[in-house]
């Protein structure tokens, strides 16, 4: 009986030291940070993945996750600096920096999420509010991100929490409202598409009248040098021509009526009525272009009397 009984209370004592030896122990993985807090007081901080020991029944462990974690905002309408009212879907990516800070303030990433959720908000709205919807949409959308997420950053410290990125996922005009907007948009783009089309006209209108005066003072000038050669051509040859007729009178007068005779009497292209013994065939009668009756000319050989019979 003694050694049963013995052998009970050893057997007590060893699940007794078991348990409290598997409860001096705790597990942090890589991806958590881990707060020791004895009897409501937070004892220390651990951020190595492994193994770690604790008081037994008087040491809580509270896990914490030290990845980037995520704040999805709703949308929510912005007003931005020109009066136009903008639609905005944005989002924030965290870590937690401080797991002490983060257990007293926030205890939870759901209460860090109910906490950051109107900061965010209100970051959103000063940073939007003095920007143009331009700017919002197109221009300079990376600054204006850049600079939310550094006043969140700032308010996001007393929480122990860092803020890595904050993103606009969406930022549209409200519905009844981007009907009107498009149209003027689209009025804006048919407007200015008439002025280039206006300033091309003007231009190319221009360019065409340049040109045709150009091509008038081209002309003139190039007329007015081609008249000036040819009449430099025919004093030349009037000169040669002067020249030959007073070296020798009776051949210039001969060459003369030869141009004339081969302008005149072109084949299947000349009808003249004219007399035998007219000045323009004087050399078809004599070889010396003298008329036959002229003054100064021999007189006709009377015609051979008729033979007796």
């Amino acid at each position: 009986m003694r050694l049963g009984f013995t052998g009970g209370v050893l057997a007590v004592i060893l699940v007794v030291l078991l348990i409290i030896g598997y409860s001096s122990v705790f597990t942090v993985y890589q991806t958590r940070q881990a707060l020791v807090v004895r009897l409501g007081n937070p004892v220390r901080v651990v951020t190595e993945p492994g193994l770690h020991l604790k008081i037994p029944l008087l040491d809580s462990v509270i896990l914490i996750d030290k990845r980037i974690l995520d704040l999805e905002n709703p949308a929510q309408e912005v007003i931005a600096s020109d009066q136009k009212r903008l639609v905005v879907d944005a989002f924030a990516r965290y870590r937690v920096r401080e797991p002490l800070r983060f257990y007293q303030t926030v205890t939870s990433v759901e209460g860090a999420n109910q906490r950051l959720s109107p900061l965010l908000n209100s970051a959103l709205r000063r940073v939007l509010g003095e920007a143009t919807l331009t700017h919002v949409v197109r221009d300079e959308r990376a600054a204006l991100m850049a600079r939310v997420r550094e006043q969140l950053d700032r308010e996001a410290q007393a929480f122990g929490i860092s803020i890595v990125d904050v993103r606009i996922r969406r930022a549209d005009l409200p519905e009844q409202n981007s009907q009107a907007v498009y149209q003027r948009m689209q009025t804006e783009r048919q407007r200015e598409a008439a002025e280039f089309r206006a300033q091309g006209a003007q231009r190319s209108q221009e360019i065409r009248a340049r040109a045709d005066r150009d091509v008038t003072v081209l002309i003139a000038e190039a007329t007015s040098k081609a008249e000036q050669t040819r009449g430099e051509g025919d004093a030349e040859r009037n000169r040669i021509f002067a020249e030959a007729f007073g070296k020798d009178p009776d051949f210039f007068a001969f060459y003369r009526s030869m141009q004339a005779y081969e302008a005149g009497l072109r084949q299947n292209d000349t009808r003249l009525l004219l007399r035998p013994d007219s000045d323009f065939f004087r050399y078809f009668s004599d070889p010396n272009g003298k008329l036959r009756n002229a003054p100064g000319a021999p007189p006709a050989a009377a015609p051979p009397a008729p033979a007796p019979r």
